[in-house]
């Protein structure tokens, strides 16, 4: 028998629809069913690549995990990794077809994907008992119903029904839960079996006059109230996250500050969370038109735009404040795109990323880049190998991570490797990574996740923490980064199931609830 299947749907992007798809994967998981997740078509710049090397949406990544799986292609089939104002590169079940722009995306090329979307779904339905989808942006835009492929015509082929979610940490949810109903037609307006309240402050209570109305209005019941919960992490997709930023921004001391430059087209950002749920380390970032200050390291992240990116911050004067600081001996490291921009220069002769052929680098590592229409996507295992005093202590300590980049980099003469390659997509390897200066106090890689490692995020902070002349953290003291994500799986289901009737939920799919009640 296929899956039973679940959609959650928003009247709006960023009301929390990946959070919330990833709690009911937690929650059935816990419940004893064998669920895996799936969004026919994301936009966003967080990606990961998976055990065979496929390149797939950031959430998806999270979801998988949520329901105790290894993440797949089928979970995320169309991946859009926006490159300017109206254009994405293409990625269909982890392979990069293509640039096109908005238009040649919705006139035409969508309509030739639905039935690869279609077929992952079914493999998915074939393989797990529940299926929990997570649409895209609002079924309601009336532009885009005619060729969508994410939101209702998915929630028909799945015959999923629907929860559609509102943020009322924005304002005006009543109107959104209203007016988006109003807008789609009669037979998806029927789809939609509950309402979720996303994001609540305050006593709810004194919200249940606003429950009844809309439950009159609209004769869809409101099946949960959720509220807006803090204190634990659930990655994000698209951007970093509105709690991160505030963070950032808020006079907290720590003893280690780390300065995040914020590119416009920042991507992987998540590679940095790791460093942020350090209880010593005050992780800061810094955008256009803002200064760097004094940290004690500087991160320069991986962009899909990375010569327009570094173009900007020549011209905001980040970048002459990024060379300074080196100078002063501050550490920089730089992360795939941040690693290139490190360089003497970045060509791009067909103009793979941007318009613009070459661009100067930092110039603080010796190294070039040459961007190339062949893509890197696989996992990694590695060793550091060293070499002054940021890497030194880290010594052959594995890593484990996963490459996503067009560019090839060529290191000058007598350049050292940040890292070795072991292993490359489950094969045997030995092949050299990034990059450290004559100084070793700037390296760059192109592994993303070198810092989800727990032994060697800790020893790179104490290293931080020696060359300020405080004493390292005692073994054990730093976080772990697998227990911390489980428990905060928990607890979002904790939080979910118990705002949730999921009673009624269970009795939408058809299920009884908790196997073996």
């Amino acid at each position: 028998m296929p899956a039973r299947t679940i959609m959650v749907q928003g009247t709006a992007s960023h009301v929390g629809k990946s959070v919330l798809v990833a709690a009911l994967c937690r929650i059935f998981y816990q419940d004893g069913y064998r669920v895996a997740p799936f969004k026919s078509q994301n936009m966003a710049l967080n990606s990961f690549v998976t055990a065979d090397g496929g390149e797939m949406g950031r959430a998806q990544v999270v979801q998988a995990e949520a329901a105790g799986l290894a993440p797949h292609v089928d979970m995320n089939p169309v991946l859009l990794k926006p490159t300017g104002q109206a254009s994405s590169q293409v990625i269909v079940l982890g392979r990069p077809v293509g640039n096109l722009t908005a238009g040649e995306y919705h006139n035409g090329y969508a309509r030739r994907v639905w039935s690869i979307i279609c077929e992952a779904l079914d493999r998915l339905r074939k393989d797990y008992e529940v299926v929990a989808i997570e649409g895209a942006g609002s079924p309601a835009e009336v532009n885009l119903q005619a060729t969508e492929i994410v939101n209702m015509r998915v929630a028909r082929q799945a015959q999923a029904p629907v929860l559609l979610a509102v943020d009322i940490d924005k304002g005006g949810a009543l109107a959104s839960v209203v007016g988006t109903l109003e807008l789609l037609s009669p037979e998806d307006r029927a789809r939609v079996a509950g309402v979720i309240i996303n994001k609540f402050r305050g006593d709810v209570r004194l919200f249940q006059p606003a429950v009844d109305f809309l439950e009159a209005k609209t004769g869809v019941p409101v099946v949960g109230i959720v509220p807006y919960f803090q204190g634990f992490r659930v990655q994000e997709e698209d951007t970093v996250s509105e709690e991160s930023l505030r963070r950032s921004t808020a006079p907290v001391h720590r003893e280690v500050e780390i300065a995040v430059v914020h590119l416009p087209h920042i991507s992987n950002f998540t590679d940095f969370d790791p460093l942020e749920d350090e209880t010593d380390v005050k992780l800061r970032y810094v955008a256009e038109g803002e200064s760097l200050g004094r940290p004690d390291l500087v991160l320069l992240p991986g962009s899909k735009n990375t010569i327009e990116d570094l173009v900007t911050l020549q011209k905001c004067g980040l970048a002459d404040e990024i060379r300074g600081l080196a100078a002063e001996g501050v550490p920089v490291v730089g992360i795939c795109g941040g690693f290139q921009m490190l360089g003497r220069e970045l060509n791009d002769p067909g103009h793979t990323e941007s318009g613009v052929s070459r661009v100067a680098g930092l110039g603080l590592l010796d190294v070039s880049t040459t961007f190339i229409w062949d893509k890197v996507t696989t996992q990694v295992e590695a060793v550091v190998c060293g070499g002054g005093p940021l890497l030194e202590e880290a010594a052959g300590l594995p890593l484990t991570g996963y490459e996503i980049h067009m560019g090839r980099t060529d290191r000058g003469a007598g350049t050292r490797p940040a890292c070795r390659i072991r292993l490359r997509s489950g094969c045997a390897v030995d092949l050299p990574d990034g990059a450290v200066s004559g100084d070793g106090l700037v390296f760059g890689t192109y592994i993303h996740g070198i810092f989800d490692r727990d032994e060697f995020r800790r020893r790179f902070i104490d290293t931080l923490r020696v060359r300020k002349g405080l004493s390292p953290l005692r073994p054990g003291q730093g976080a772990s980064l697998s227990a911390q994500r489980e428990r905060d799986y928990n607890r979002l289901a904790a939080v979910v199931r118990e705002s949730l009737d999921m009673e009624k939920i269970y009795g939408f799919m058809g299920l009884p609830g908790r196997k073996g009640n």
